[in-house]
C-alpha cells in the first residue's frame, strides 16, 4: 500500500476498477471483486480505514482534490464510490478526460442533492411527499401551513446521512433551531411533509450501461435514531401489486437518471397502501446487505458487474426469508469493545448465521459490521440475526444461554 501512488502492478486478467473511499461499502466490494479476479484501487482517506485494511493497492489522500482523482483513476476502466460526496464538477472533469464514472456525474446529483432529486422526481410523477425549498424558519413554517400543519421535517440538500442533517420540527422555535444548526452546513434546506406511514421498504436496482436491469426483491428497513436497525427480505405481507409498484418505480428512475450500478429506493408505504419515495442512493446500500448471503448474486457483486458492462447476475432470494441486523456500537459491555470475543458464542449457537465485520473502531452507535439469518420460518431467523446482533452489541452480557 502507498501513501502517495497507487500500485504499477500489472493486473493478471481483467481491468482495474477505481473506488472512491474506504468505507465498509468498499470493503465489501472488494469481497466481490476477488471473487470476480477484478483488481481494485482504492482511494482512502486513511491508511486503516475498513477498505485500506483489505486492498493492497491503495492511494491515501482526499477525495476532494482533482490531481489525487486524476492519479486513482489513470488506467481503470471505470470509477465508481463507496459514498457519494465526490465534488460534482471533479466527476466532470475525469469524465470529459475519458475516465468512466460509474454512476455518471448527470446520475449522481440526484443523489448528491436532494433538492435536485426532488425536482427531477416531480418532473418524472414519481410520487413523494409534499416539499418546499426554504431559506428560513419563516418559509418553513409558512410550508406546513400550507399543508397539514406542522410538525414537518428539514432536511439539509446535501450531507447528509444516517438521521445527521434531518430535523422533525414541532413548532417554529424547532424550525430556528434547525436552520441554526443547518446554517455552519453552508447547504440549502428542504422542507417535506412527515408522512404517516406504515413502515419503510427499500427497492433496490442494479443497472449496466448497456440498459440491463436486475430488480431485488422489494425488503423492509427498520430504522432507529435515522439508522438502518434490520433489513427484512422480501419485505413480509407486502401486496404484490405493490410490491411490483415499488420495483417499477425503481427501474423508471434508474432507467430516466441514467444510473449505472446499484440504485437504492427508499420509500415510505403509507397506511392507504401507497409507496412515496424518500431518498435515493447510487451504490451499495445498507437495505441490500442481506444479499450477500441471501440473494443468488449480491449487490456488491451486481454492482461490479454493472459498472464494468459484465452480464448482471440473479437478484433472487437463496431462502424464503432473510434478515439482517446492524451490529451497531454498544453504550457498554465488553463485547461491544471487543467485537471478536463475541465469536464462540454467536458461532456455536448458530452455525448457519453469517457475520461481517468491518475492521472499524468501535464506537457507540457507529455501524461495525452486520448478521445475517435466513431460513424458512420468519420469526426464527429474526430471533437468530437479532440475538446475534445484541450479543455483539453486550447487550446480552458475557454468559451463554
Amino acid at each position: 500500500m502507498s501513501a502517495s501512488t497507487p500500485s504499477s502492478r500489472t493486473p493478471v486478467g481483467g481491468p482495474h476498477l477505481a473506488v472512491i473511499g474506504g468505507g465498509q461499502l468498499a470493503r465489501m466490494m472488494a469481497q466481490a471483486a476477488v471473487a470476480l479476479g477484478v483488481p481494485v484501487r482504492l482511494l482512502a482517506e486513511g491508511p486503516q480505514v475498513s477498505a485500506a485494511q483489505v486492498v493492497p493497492d491503495t492511494t491515501v489522500g482526499d477525495y476532494r482534490d482533482l490531481e489525487t482523482l486524476r492519479t486513482v483513476a489513470a488506467g481503470c476502466a471505470a470509477v465508481t464510490f463507496d459514498h457519494e460526496h465526490v465534488p460534482t464538477g471533479h466527476l466532470h472533469a475525469l469524465a470529459a478526460e475519458g475516465h468512466p464514472c460509474r454512476p455518471g456525474p448527470e446520475a449522481l446529483v440526484h443523489a448528491q442533492d436532494k433538492g435536485v432529486m426532488r425536482a427531477r422526481l416531480d418532473e418524472l410523477g414519481v410520487p413523494s411527499p409534499r416539499h418546499r425549498l426554504v431559506e428560513n424558519a419563516e418559509e418553513a413554517v409558512r410550508f406546513a401551513e400550507s399543508i397539514d400543519g406542522l410538525p414537518i421535517v428539514l432536511k439539509t440538500t446535501r450531507g447528509g446521512y444516517d438521521g445527521k442533517g434531518v430535523w422533525v420540527v414541532a413548532s417554529a422555535g424547532d424550525c430556528a433551531d434547525a436552520f441554526a444548526a443547518a446554517g455552519s452546513t453552508g447547504v440549502e434546506v428542504l422542507a417535506e411533509e412527515r408522512v404517516d406511514f406504515r413502515r419503510e421498504l427499500s427497492a433496490l436496482v442494479a443497472r449496466s450501461p448497456s440498459g440491463h436491469l436486475a430488480a431485488y426483491p422489494v425488503v423492509e428497513s427498520v430504522q432507529r435514531d435515522g439508522i438502518c436497525w434490520e433489513v427484512t427480505a422480501p419485505a413480509p405481507d407486502l401486496d404484490a401489486d405493490l410490491a411490483v409498484e415499488a420495483q417499477r418505480i425503481a427501474m423508471r428512475v434508474a432507467a430516466e437518471l441514467d444510473v449505472t450500478g446499484i440504485l437504492a429506493v427508499e420509500m415510505f408505504e403509507t397506511r392507504e397502501g401507497r409507496v412515496l419515495v424518500n431518498e435515493l442512493a447510487m451504490r451499495p446500500h445498507n437495505t441490500g446487505h442481506w444479499s450477500m448471503d441471501g440473494a443468488v448474486t449480491s449487490q456488491f457483486e451486481n454492482h461490479l458487474r454493472a459498472v464494468l458492462d459484465l452480464p448482471l447476475g440473479s437478484p433472487a432470494c437463496r431462502e424464503p426469508w432473510t434478515v439482517m441486523v446492524n451490529i451497531l456500537g454498544g453504550e457498554h459491555g465488553e463485547l461491544s469493545e471487543d467485537l471478536y470475543a463475541g465469536y464462540p458464542h454467536v458461532l456455536a449457537r448458530d452455525p448457519r448465521l453469517r457475520v461481517h465485520l468491518y475492521g472499524k473502531e468501535v464506537k457507540p452507535g457507529r455501524k461495525v459490521g452486520h448478521v445475517t439469518a435466513y431460513g424458512d420460518d420468519l420469526e426464527e431467523v429474526r430471533e437468530r440475526a437479532r440475538h446475534a446482533a445484541a450479543w455483539f452489541r453486550g447487550d446480552l452480557g458475557m454468559e451463554s444461554e
